[in-house]
């Protein structure tokens, strides 16, 4: 008899403690979910169909990476690339938008050893910076830049919150033309990316502000190499997704690409 007593009580005991299910978003559609009674971080990244590395990195998580009840978890979509020949570990965060130490850390890779054509990597969406980081100011300074080529703009910045987002300005010109470095700074990157930009060159100047040249006919200047505002970096050409002879270039500040036109002086 009192075997029989215990079992109704063990049974509310169990669902008491189990996670308590919802009718809103599905738990593998997430972008926050708050801890529920029992749950581990374990659990969630399983059930969230989200790497637990990711989360832990998401929310600034220490070790042991125990959650409590309550707790509000950003959970990171992530995207997926495949590794073609030519790409370096820089070509696929600048065109991620996403660090590549980021990138690395997700997939469980060094950092420091070249990518392998073929390779399957997760693409981590950075929704929020923790608490525990100094978060950016929304303020920051602009930078003083020249137009890297003088010409026709065929196709001008759209934000990325439009279906048909476009990260910078296709500018038109004369196939060999000199593309000129639009500010002085360190090339970051200059080689092939075949999936996108063709020929390209990335500049940093500092402060977290970066130029990009793409779908040249040849670079030339190399990486690490110091650059002067005006100097030449390359050709005009017709490589990557161009149109025809033109230039594709990108501002960006901490990796998100920016309106060039709202940096640069006005066209005359």
């Amino acid at each position: 008899m009192r075997k029989a007593a215990l079992l109704p009580a063990l049974a509310l005991l169990l669902v008491a403690a189990a996670p308590k299910k919802t009718a809103e978003t599905p738990l593998d559609q997430e972008i926050e979910h708050t801890v529920l009674a029992g749950e581990t971080l374990a659990g969630i990244a399983n059930r969230t169909k989200v790497p637990r590395i990711l989360i832990i990195e998401a929310n600034g998580l220490k070790a042991p990476y125990a959650v409590r009840t309550g707790q509000k978890l950003k959970i990171p979509r992530t995207g997926r690339y495949t590794v073609v020949r030519g790409d370096t570990g820089f070509s696929i965060a600048y065109r991620n938008g996403v660090s590549w130490r980021d990138i690395a850390v997700a997939n469980g890779i060094d950092p420091e050893k070249p990518v392998r054509p073929g390779q399957q990597l997760l693409i981590p969406t950075i929704i929020a910076v923790p608490d525990t980081i100094p978060a950016t100011p929304a303020s920051a300074p602009s930078i003083r830049l020249a137009w890297p080529l003088v010409g026709e703009v065929r196709r001008g910045f759209t934000p990325r919150s439009s279906a048909d987002f476009h990260d910078g300005l296709d500018i038109k010109g004369a196939e060999g033309a000199a593309v000129r470095a639009a500010a002085a700074g360190k090339v970051a990157f200059a080689g092939a990316e075949p999936r996108q930009f063709g020929n390209l060159v990335v500049i940093e100047h500092g402060d977290g502000w970066a130029t990009a040249y793409a779908f040249l006919s040849r670079v030339t200047v190399k990486k690490d190499e110091d650059v002067r505002a005006g100097e030449r970096i390359g050709l005009v050409g017709h490589t990557g997704l161009a149109k025809g002879a033109e230039l594709h270039f990108e501002v960006r500040r901490n990796r998100q690409p920016v309106d060039p036109a709202e940096e640069l002086p006005e066209a005359k």
